[in-house]
């Protein structure tokens, strides 16, 4: 009798162990998950952060080409903000004045046509840059016929 109870003993601790070591491996396991996890929300927050930057440089590129500047533009013109680190293309689409989307409710004589441009921006995430995100939005600047 005394030989079944040691021998008994040894079961539970192998039982024991084999409990255990199973325990550690699935507290490994959602270690790693929890890990990973925090890498894409990490890596969904850098996306945010640079679409936020690109519109907002595609905000202060239109705000300082506004007016004459945008009316006159026949060439690509590409800026860095560096501040916002955002590269802005500004492409006119036609050359001279076209007709308004809207409604311009001018006189007869069409007296406002309207110039087109396309502005792109381009911003960078993510570890060595290797996520890009562009903001592409087009712009119709109204001017008087023939200026």
């Amino acid at each position: 009798m005394i030989k079944s109870i040691k021998r008994q003993q040894g079961i539970v601790l192998f039982f024991s162990l084999i409990i255990l070591v199973l325990m550690t491996l699935i507290g490994v396991a959602l270690a790693v998950n929890s890990t990973q996890s925090l890498r894409m929300a990490g890596a969904g927050s850098e996306r945010v952060e640079a679409m936020a930057s690109a519109k907002g440089a595609q905000d202060k590129a239109i705000l300082a080409n506004s007016g004459s500047t945008m009316a006159t533009m026949s060439a690509v013109s590409t800026t860095v903000d560096n501040a916002l680190g955002v590269s802005n293309t500004l492409t006119p689409m036609t050359v001279g004045d076209v007709g308004c989307q809207r409604s311009t409710k001018a006189s007869s004589a069409n007296l406002i046509s309207c110039r087109r441009i396309e502005i792109s921006s381009a911003a960078t995430f993510g570890r060595s840059d290797m996520g890009l995100v562009t903001v592409v939005a087009g712009i119709e600047q109204e001017v008087l016929t023939g200026s």
